[in-house]
């Protein structure tokens, strides 16, 4: 990984058009784009287009970057933004081939296998899958998720509850 003024000096590169200093950025950021499009589309070949697809839509927008946010963030935004008009095209992305590829991209502290735990997530409401991903998973704030989704905060907050309850139920947890 770099540094931010490493990356900021990248970004600042890529924006006046260097492609060196874009692939970089693109090796940096490949990974969790590429997970958070396969959580959410739950399909392999769709998370692969999507993947694609943000990161040439990040390439034409980038000089019009405004900072507003981390470079991270923005990036995720474009990913949502592809996923969510893929799914509004597209009758089916949903495919059990996400549990797989992505077993041994997290190592969580349970007694829950991997496996379980992704199979769960897969059974979420579309609306709380996608907030516990982009909030729970990946970290972003409530205010990111909403503006990422394009819902209001309270929504947000009220759809991560549901899908965390949902998950101990499905998970036969209990609550600490």
């Amino acid at each position: 990984m770099t540094d931010a003024g490493t990356e900021e000096l990248l970004i600042a590169q890529a924006a006046r058009g260097d492609q060196r200093a874009f692939e970089r950025l693109y090796r940096i950021h490949v990974g969790r784009v590429h997970g958070l499009c396969l959580r959410m589309t739950r399909n392999s070949a769709g998370a692969e287009d999507c993947t694609q697809q943000a990161f040439v839509q990040a390439w034409t927008a980038l000089p019009r970057f405004e900072k507003r946010s981390s470079f991270a963030t923005w990036l995720h935004r474009i990913a949502v933004n592809i996923v969510l008009m893929q799914r509004r095209t597209s009758i089916d992305l949903v495919s059990t081939e996400a549990t797989d590829e992505l077993e041994d991209a997290f190592t969580f502290d349970t007694p829950v296998e991997v496996a379980e735990i992704e199979a769960a997530i897969e059974t979420l409401p579309e609306g709380a899958r996608d907030v516990l991903i982009l909030s729970g998973i990946y970290g972003h704030s409530h205010g990111e998720v909403a503006r990422m989704l394009g819902v209001a905060e309270g929504t947000c907050k009220a759809q991560l509850h549901r899908a965390r309850q949902l998950l101990r139920e499905r998970l036969n947890l209990e609550v600490c």
